[in-house]
């Protein structure tokens, strides 16, 4: 597991391996919400901006709930961001406690979400709690990605890594050298890994609605004592 190695270093296996399990989730609990939660983006926030825009001109659209999501994520991100300085003064494991932070969060969501069930509209008010802890949550990952993981690739929005993979796979056709396997890989496990989060969001939470929140949680606790292993080793 990846501690706070400088931006320049390569990623190992390990590092890699958290990667492409942190694009799964990202793209498993944006798909999930999106479908349960009414249109809500919660790892790519900025494209609540497009569904308030089409508010815009088909006012039926609810979008409170997508309001209230910028401040959520806002906030989620300078919460870890000043977690994450304490943290690292007093010598503790950042990396692992800001996986539990999202894992809590996360948590909460679920049991939000499974207590509101059946969801039928996002006014209501565990609905729109499960939201902004699932938007938190997401926030949290996007801040220690940037703050802890920094050589590794973006793990909730794959525009970037997509455009990078093709600006290498040009390189790569225009003659050996020209652009490094080991940076491909770096960037196609995480668009890959994101892809198949969404489908397993979109079905999972079809088929058992916000319980399928489980399942990431389930995965950030692996990670955690993944963090929590590699600590002791080092």
């Amino acid at each position: 597991m990846a501690g706070n190695p400088s931006p320049g270093s390569a990623p190992t296996a390990s590092a890699r391996c958290c990667a492409a399990t942190l694009s799964f989730l990202a793209g498993y609990v944006d798909t999930a919400g999106f479908i349960a939660l009414f249109g809500l983006f919660t790892a790519h926030v900025t494209g609540n901006f497009v569904l308030l825009g089409r508010a815009l001109v088909e006012p039926h659209h609810d979008v409170q709930l997508k309001l209230l999501a910028f401040p959520a994520f806002i906030a989620a991100v300078a919460l870890c961001h000043l977690l994450v300085l304490r943290w690292q003064r007093l010598g503790g494991n950042a990396l692992r406690r800001a996986l539990l932070l999202q894992l809590g969060l996360l948590l909460a969501a679920a049991v939000c979400g499974w207590l509101a069930a059946p969801i039928r509209s996002s006014d209501a008010p565990l609905v729109m709690l499960s939201g902004l802890l699932c938007t938190a949550a997401m926030g949290v990952q996007n801040a220690y990605g940037k703050l802890l993981l920094p050589q590794l690739a973006a793990t909730t929005v794959m525009t970037g890594n997509v455009t990078q993979l093709v600006i290498d796979a040009i390189d790569a056709a225009r003659g050996p050298g020209a652009a490094r396997a080991a940076d491909q890989m770096k960037l196609l496990w995480p668009v890959l890994s994101f892809a198949a989060g969404a489908f397993g969001g979109a079905l999972a939470v079809s088929r058992y609605g916000m319980a399928a929140l489980l399942l990431p949680c389930c995965l950030l606790a692996l990670l955690a004592t993944l963090a929590a292993s590699a600590r002791r080793a080092d």
